[in-house]
């Protein structure tokens, strides 16, 4: 019996990365920021979500990617944590795909290094690799990392 699981599939520097449906509670295509002095570089700022104050990540800066050449507002998914809400500012949302765990592989050597920390697993699908976030990871925002 295979088990099928729906991710929510977005993309970063021309990479394809995907999170699980289950963890997104909404995708925002305009929201405001509020910057915060002193922050960590991947914290891009605050956002109101209905009354209630979310951290936004920017997604680029902490894969250590290059920064975005976007000039208007970029695209945000918000995902659920153990201390609510936190949007992730990603260039550009694509579809949702519903996969074959089964199908998933480990993360391939030719995967940047700076990613490879931040990914659970991969999926092989017609047009190349969908990298699945480790949201865990992603939202660790401690001294080692």
């Amino acid at each position: 019996m295979s088990t099928q699981l729906q991710y929510a599939t977005f993309y970063l520097d021309g990479m394809h990365f995907g999170v699980g449906v289950a963890d997104v509670q909404e995708v925002l295509k305009l929201q405001q920021y509020t910057r915060v002095p002193l922050a960590r570089r991947e914290v891009f700022g605050l956002m109101n979500l209905r009354g209630q104050i979310s951290p936004a990540l920017d997604m680029r800066s902490r894969l250590s990617l290059p920064p975005s050449r976007a000039t208007g507002s970029l695209p945000t998914v918000v995902v659920q944590s153990s201390d609510g809400p936190v949007g992730l500012l990603v260039d550009e949302i694509a579809d949702v795909h519903q996969l074959d765990v089964a199908t998933s592989e480990p993360p391939p050597p030719t995967v940047p290094p700076n990613i490879l920390p931040f990914l659970s697993s991969v999926f092989k699908l017609e047009q190349g690799l969908l990298l699945v976030v480790d949201l865990a990871a992603v939202l660790r925002l401690d001294a080692t990392n």
